[in-house]
């Protein structure tokens, strides 16, 4: 097995160009990650050919070889052991920052700043649903300390977002991430009218000089992101003017003080505005009526994965369950997902290609757990109609998800995994199942009837 990757590993150097044109690699959980130095040099075609090899594609700098979890980390290991420069993924994200024009790069910096605190927040919708599927098995008989402890692990995540927002922004734009973190809760302080409590006209705001409202920023994502991206630009500045003998004290009371006035002042009342504004208009394609919605986004999310920059949506995803503690969104892009699954598995099965089967079923697995790289870049868009045929499946169970108004109570998990975002009761649980069953059902029966033969593999 040893020898075999590390026969992989060497065609695959040859393949991108040789090692003169490999500054470095690193690797994700399903992709081998090439920085190179000129694409030109690539035979994408021979690298597709190679072994153990599920799709590959170039954005921004960076060759990405998809393998799929276990694999890649082999075939990474033989591309060390023959002398391939090895880099951080952290260190490939800093080049890969200079790649691409600037929506690609403010796209990409969403994404480092949200992806991190998404795993607090898949915890804390799973809470929810298991809450939600006991206290419909025993309906009142829960005593009321229990639904206070649920309370505690579902409402602290999103009562302390804008915390979690600041730090990873100070995190990714080089501030220091514990001014961030306290940044964060300044614009959370209890002493600061509650935002839902406001919104619901129960309290008043607080108002400074006659007219400028000030409130708290609870379930807020667009105000902490503009505080935590101008905090640590300003930390920066001032650490580079502040004597070194007052920098540790001076540099953070400085950055607190200026930044917690312009958040509650300016930044906070401003990017509030703009935040509403967005989310109303995200919110008008989800509120589309007959389904059109879901037509709209279960059909399009898996073109958007392939650009790369789908990792934008997770504010909104953030949004809406800060807002409302539920995520319709989810069941739309899962119809996609599952789609990409069946329309992967109908080419599997349907092929008599050995290469081809061993690279679609295992492809077709991975999107249902809610991976569709190897489906889409190794299967589907390879032969075109496939992942055409697939969208038309996405689109189809979206339009069911988006009929029955299902909603997920987290984000982040799809498909089979995503099924434990749905347990809250029996009817939301059958409404997933089947929105999954006409998404990959449509896009199988389409892919197999009209989407594929041994034929197209010339």
């Amino acid at each position: 097995m040893a020898d075999e990757n590390r026969r992989i590993a060497e065609e695959l150097v040859q393949a991108v160009g040789g090692e003169e044109n490999i500054s470095s690699i690193a690797h994700c959980a399903t992709r081998l990650r090439i920085m190179v130095k000129d694409k030109e040099k690539i035979d994408q075609d021979r690298v597709e050919e190679l072994d153990k090899v599920k799709g590959a594609f170039y954005n921004a700098g960076q060759f990405q070889v998809i393998f799929g979890t276990g694999t890649v980390n082999r075939i990474h290991e033989q591309m060390v052991a023959i002398g391939m420069p090895e880099a951080s993924k952290s260190e490939q994200k800093e080049e890969t920052k200079k790649q691409g024009n600037w929506l690609q790069r403010l796209l990409r910096t969403f994404g480092d700043i949200f992806v991190p605190i998404i795993p607090v927040l898949v915890a804390t919708g799973l809470f929810m649903g298991f809450r939600g599927l006991i206290t419909n098995i025993f309906p009142g008989a829960l005593p009321d300390n229990f639904l206070l402890y649920t309370e505690v692990l579902t409402d602290t995540a999103f009562a302390f977002l804008p915390a979690l927002v600041a730090w990873s922004a100070f995190r990714v734009f080089g501030g220091s991430p514990v001014i961030g973190i306290v940044l964060g809760l300044m614009l959370v302080n209890p002493a600061l009218p509650n935002a839902y409590e406001v919104g619901a006209g129960d309290i008043d705001p607080l108002y400074f000089f006659g007219f400028i409202p000030v409130i708290g920023y609870q379930g807020s994502v667009l105000p902490a992101f503009i505080a935590g991206f101008v905090g640590a630009k300003l930390e920066k500045w001032l650490r580079q003017r502040v004597p070194e003998a007052l920098d540790l004290i001076l540099t953070p009371f400085l950055t607190l003080l200026i930044m917690i006035t312009a958040a509650l002042f300016v930044l906070g009342p401003i990017f509030s505005a703009v935040e509403a504004g967005i989310m109303g208009g995200a919110n008008f394609v989800l509120d589309l009526p007959f389904g059109i919605s879901g037509l709209i986004i279960g059909g399009l999310h898996q073109v958007i994965v392939i650009t790369g920059v789908h990792h934008i949506f997770n504010l909104f995803e953030i949004q809406l369950l800060a807002d409302n503690g539920l995520n319709p969104f989810n069941a739309l892009i899962t119809a996609g997902i599952a789609a990409q699954g069946g329309a992967a598995l109908a080419v599997g099965l349907k092929t008599k290609s050995k290469k081809l089967k061993a690279l679609a079923l295992p492809s077709s697995l991975s999107a249902f757990l809610g991976i569709t790289e190897p489906a889409i870049f190794g299967v589907n868009l390879r032969y075109i109609k496939p992942f055409v045929l697939a969208l038309v499946g996405g689109a189809a169970g979206g339009f069911f998800a988006s009929l029955f108004n299902l909603q997920a109570t987290g984000m982040a998990i799809t498909v089979i995994p995503g099924t434990l975002l749905y347990v809250e009761s029996a009817i939301t649980l059958i409404l997933y199942i089947l929105t999954n069953l006409i998404a990959a059902g449509v896009a199988f029966a389409l892919t197999w009837l009209f989407g594929f033969s041994d034929d197209m593999l010339d």
